[in-house]
């Protein structure tokens, strides 16, 4: 029974993860982004102290962040050039597309799925969307995808943009410390970071992932 329950519960952890890449494919990535994110969310979740259900929960729930973006028309996801104010107001829908996907269930990695995809665009000082949510008033694992992703897309090829250095990323992430960022996370941004380059050494966009 025991085997039964941990084979049950690896299957919904790859099904998470799975559909997280997903919206990646259609966003034209390769799905590495989700792989990476969710691991730099886990050392951060781990740096925090929280207990190993909770950061274990961080990491399988972050990959869905995004999940939202697969109710984007093509012509606004997929646009190579700037978005108008229309186009750009349909594309923060995203993070409500996402939690109206995951749905309200009472399982803790599914709402804390939610919680992910509906907060990881709300910023510190209140200025995010789509709530504009405020501080603590964001779930805190919102604030530590927030962090995650922000990081990994700066620092990678985008059709849109060249990658930008990890010194460049990290200056501007310092710089955004309690504006964009919970101001308490990027101290232990820095203390992780040798995890994660380690990480974004491994996860390069020409690794294929089965």
């Amino acid at each position: 029974m025991r085997e039964r329950t941990e084979e049950l519960n690896d299957t919904r952890f790859e099904i998470i993860r799975r559909l997280g890449r997903a919206a990646e494919f259609r966003d034209n990535e390769s799905g590495l982004h989700v792989i990476r994110m969710s691991h730099y969310s886990r050392l951060l979740a781990e740096a925090y102290g929280g207990s190993d259900e909770w950061v274990e929960n961080v990491y399988n729930a972050s990959p869905m962040h995004d999940i939202g973006k697969l109710g984007i028309p093509d012509s606004v996801l997929l646009k190579p050039d700037k978005l108008d104010a229309d186009e750009w107001t349909l594309m923060k829908k995203h993070t409500e597309y996402g939690a109206e996907i995951i749905g309200d269930h009472p399982s803790e990695l599914l709402q804390m799925s939610r919680e992910i995809a509906l907060t990881h665009h709300e910023k510190w000082d209140g200025s995010g969307y789509p709530k504009g949510l405020k501080g603590e008033e964001i779930p805190l694992e919102g604030r530590i995808v927030a962090l995650a992703d922000v990081f990994d897309i700066l620092t990678t090829d985008r059709p849109y943009k060249k990658a930008w250095t990890v010194e460049d990323t990290v200056k501007l992430i310092d710089q955004c410390a309690g504006t964009h960022f919970d101001p308490d996370l990027v101290p232990m941004f820095h203390a992780v970071m040798p995890e994660i380059l380690d990480i974004k050494e491994q996860c390069v966009e020409t690794v294929s992932f089965s």
